[in-house]
């Protein structure tokens, strides 16, 4: 007899840049039978990205090399980012006639699909893996309200599912904290298409790039994030000019409402003429913004587990990285990968790029073993973690279903 095949029903919000590649490789899995279904199309058609502020289409395949369908949404206020932005009722007919071994959801609980999803799941009988990068149950904005309610709702929320995948050994440690055994977490290190980013990594004309921007001998800073106040785009401007470090310029690429200001406070620091605001740039651009960078800064005070560091990795470029983004603590190791520092710490991030700035060669250093410790990150052992996941939460239901039959 062949090796067991799970049939496998993913469910997301939408087509992600990120969530293809890995896609396409579980497609190939002999292990798997997978289907992926998406509440919206939002990204692989043109749309409002609301975080962006701008209309935003992916210039990378995001529907190819594997099986998806399209469940109609049929909310009377469509759009991501609310609870009743997405009603796919569809998804109850697929979930309890698909046959399906185990179900993945994708979309965060904070929509209406993902309870009905759920409900389906569990009444079908497919073992349910939802999955997390969660590090702290502190909310984005600050609202008292959400302080008081998370820590009574999202335990439970994750209690329902027969395995978390958590990104980080950070999520994992929360999850614990929420009295979900062991037994029911997988720790699955979201991944890249890290052939794709090294490739074009160095494919890119790193002096014709910066050429590009006006740069020619000056050490280069980079931020590339969306212009949104959790990922405190102004903290790097401010310790830029704070540095003050001479023959270095500062590059935003990413798009957002703090823009304006991003720009207003450079011209009131006198330093707009070493900063550059690229705006958005797609996906299939990205690897030689990151290979053109020196150092890579993430300052966000929320941001659990962000892809963006594994994408600057993969070209080489060290990080700089604010101490609450402890999803990523496994892949930025101080002095070796990257630097992490106090998020907010204006000081401490000025005194980074006055300590990094001035010494090229150890920048280089720290990019070559950055690109070294992804190569342990690889997208096969992620979908390794993937499928023990779903292994266990199959015997975690089976075990369930026998002591219910008792």
């Amino acid at each position: 007899m062949g090796e067991r095949k799970y049939r496998l029903l993913v469910v997301c919000s939408h087509p992600v840049q990120y969530a293809a590649p890995v896609f396409r490789r579980m497609a190939q899995h002999p292990k798997l039978d997978l289907l992926v279904a998406y509440c919206s199309l939002q990204g692989a058609e043109p749309g409002l990205d609301p975080e962006f502020g701008i209309e935003v289409a992916w210039d990378v395949p995001l529907l190819d090399g594997y099986r998806w369908v399209h469940v109609p949404n049929r909310s009377p206020w469509p759009g991501l980012g609310r609870f009743f932005g997405l009603i796919n009722p569809g998804l109850w007919r697929l979930i309890r006639t698909g046959g399906f071994d185990a179900l993945m959801i994708y979309t965060g609980y904070m929509y209406a699909s993902f309870w009905l999803a759920t409900l389906a799941a569990k009444s079908d009988g497919a073992s349910l893996l939802f999955g997390a990068d969660s590090t702290t149950l502190r909310p984005r904005d600050g609202r008292r309200w959400k302080a008081w309610v998370k820590p009574l709702v999202v335990p439970w929320v994750f209690r329902r599912a027969d395995v978390v995948m958590a990104g980080s050994s950070a999520t994992a440690e929360l999850m614990r904290s929420f009295g979900i055994g062991e037994d029911h977490i997988v720790v699955t290190p979201s991944a890249m298409d890290n052939e794709w980013w090294i490739q074009r990594a160095q494919e890119a004309d790193r002096d014709a790039v910066r050429a590009g921007w006006g740069v020619t001998g000056e050490a280069v800073v980079l931020f590339c994030a969306k212009l949104q106040p959790w990922k405190r785009p102004l903290d790097v401007l401010r310790a830029f000019a704070k540095a003050d470090v001479p023959n270095a310029c500062l590059v935003y690429a990413g798009d957002g409402p703090l823009r304006a200001a991003v720009e207003t406070e450079a011209a009131a620091l006198g330093i707009s003429g070493r900063v550059r605001m690229l705006g958005f740039v797609n996906q299939s651009r990205l690897p030689a913004v990151f290979r053109a960078a020196d150092l890579f800064v993430l300052p966000s005070e929320y941001d659990p587990c962000p892809l963006v560091v594994c994408e600057a990795m993969l070209c080489g470029a060290p990080i700089a990285l604010s101490d609450q983004i402890r999803g990523r603590f496994e892949l930025v190791e101080p002095g070796k990968t990257g630097i992490i520092y106090p998020c907010g710490n204006v000081d401490a991030l000025a005194a980074i790029f006055r300590e990094m700035l001035l010494s090229r060669e150890r920048l280089r250093d720290m990019g070559a073993a950055a690109r070294r410790r992804m190569e342990a990150w690889s997208p096969e052992k992620n979908i390794g973690f993937l499928v023990r996941a779903i292994e266990e939460a199959v015997r975690v239901r089976s075990r369930s279903s026998g002591e219910r039959s008792v």
